[in-house]
């Protein structure tokens, strides 16, 4: 019986590798990187996050600039301030110093939520072309040579510039 059973495995295995064989493999390779780059979306999707980013840096610095005349003030007045107005002027200092931090790590935060937000119609777009140009070219696997996972592979075609074409791009 456990004979019955090895030879009916090596048999299912022999055949899947057969079968495979017979099928040939494809494979192509695409560099995303390249491909993003070179989309005339992604400038203008650049240009729109410059524009988030200096609206989010015009509010950081003006933070910036009402602490700095804060401690200013604070350092030029402190010797003839009593104790409950030097605690008072501490107070704002420490706060306006913790709203600038949570502005920061929010500002960031929602900078890349928003880069996120406007890259993603181009990457659905990209990938759809990508998945187009793999069924016309009946290709069984298409590997992202920028994320550098491949160790090893056949020479396979990269079909940047057939997505490229799909797209409109030269």
């Amino acid at each position: 019986m456990k004979i019955l059973k090895i030879t009916l495995l090596m048999f299912v295995v022999a055949l899947s590798t057969t079968t495979m064989a017979q099928k040939g493999v494809k494979i192509g390779h695409i560099n995303s990187n390249d491909l993003l780059t070179a989309m005339p979306e992604r400038t203008a999707v650049q240009k729109n996050l410059e524009e988030y980013a200096n609206q989010l840096k015009v509010t950081l610095d003006a933070m910036r600039k009402e602490y700095e005349t804060k401690v200013g003030e604070f350092q030029s007045k402190q010797d003839v301030m009593t104790d409950i107005i030097k605690e008072t002027k501490i107070k704002e200092i420490t706060d306006l110093e913790k709203r600038i931090t949570e502005f920061q790590q929010t500002a960031e935060a929602d900078l890349q939520k928003k880069e996120q937000e406007l890259l993603q119609p181009i990457i659905d777009k990209a990938k759809t072309a990508i998945n187009d140009v793999a069924k016309e070219g009946n290709y069984t696997y298409v590997l992202d040579s920028s994320v550098g996972v491949v160790l090893y592979s056949v020479e396979g075609d990269d079909i940047l510039a057939k997505v490229k074409k799909k797209l409109g791009i030269e």
